[in-house]
């Protein structure tokens, strides 16, 4: 099974979202920050494991389309989920592998755009 990597800087946010993500899949890992999110996909063995980075609250310093850019620099193919605050431009996201789902949203529309996104880079890669 693919691991999930879950971006966020908000505690309580990404309490809620890890908790919703493992009602589905087993392996979510969970980061602070772009800078940690970024270290952990140099780890090979990590990369080799990753299916899904799904990217939170709005974070400091370096922004969710930096970090998504530089994410898909390293890591072409790899699948973004954008969880996208009321105050993001969803058009600051750009390429086929990144998706944007706007809060709030049912923890069962995240458990479906991530199966989805996870399904379709498990065929991409098969």
């Amino acid at each position: 099974m693919a691991t999930i990597l879950l971006v966020d800087d908000d505690p309580l946010q990404a309490l809620q979202d890890k908790s919703i993500l493992e009602r589905r899949f087993p392996h979510v890992c969970r980061v602070a920050d772009a800078a940690e999110a970024l270290c952990l996909i140099e780890e090979q063995a990590f990369a080799e494991s990753l299916g899904l980075v799904v990217s939170g609250h709005l974070m400091p310093g370096f922004g969710k389309p930096a970090f998504i850019a530089e994410l898909h620099q390293r890591m072409p193919s790899l699948p973004v989920l954008v969880l996208k605050d009321e105050q993001e431009d969803a058009a600051s996201y750009k390429g086929n592998q990144v998706q944007v789902l706007s809060r709030p949203f049912l923890p069962e529309a995240l458990l479906n755009m991530a199966d989805r996104m996870l399904t379709r880079k498990l065929a991409a890669t098969a």
